[in-house]
């Protein structure tokens, strides 16, 4: 395997030993591929997924925009489906990826659509 992905494989597991979802706050979830970008709300004590939202998304993918815009864009579409659901605070858990670019710019658009982190 890639020096790189142990790394982050690592470091997601200490994040994970210290961050944990729960029903009435759930964990966001990021990963980011080279092309895209996937959140989930999770709810750990189920092992359920509330909320889900990708770069993916047909509205989204018909925007037009750099990867950390679209990025924004489903930080925001997750936090608009999570009030939908009633879900008003998470936790944040970046999966091992530095909070910087993308992974900032999900958490940034998730505030701006509403989300307590």
């Amino acid at each position: 395997m890639d020096t790189k992905v142990i790394r982050r494989q690592k470091i997601r597991y200490n994040i994970r030993k210290s961050v944990s979802g729960t029903a009435d706050r759930p964990r966001l979830s990021v990963f980011r591929s080279n092309r895209d970008i996937y959140v989930q709300l999770i709810d750990d004590v189920t092992g359920k997924t509330l909320v889900a939202a990708s770069s993916k998304d047909k509205d989204i993918k018909a925007q037009k925009a750099t990867k950390v815009e679209l990025s924004n864009l489903v930080g925001k579409a997750v936090a608009g489906k999570a009030a939908a659901v009633g879900i008003k605070s998470v936790v944040f858990d970046r999966g091992g990826y530095l909070y910087h670019g993308r992974v900032k710019a999900v958490a940034e658009g998730a505030r701006e659509g509403g989300l307590q982190f």
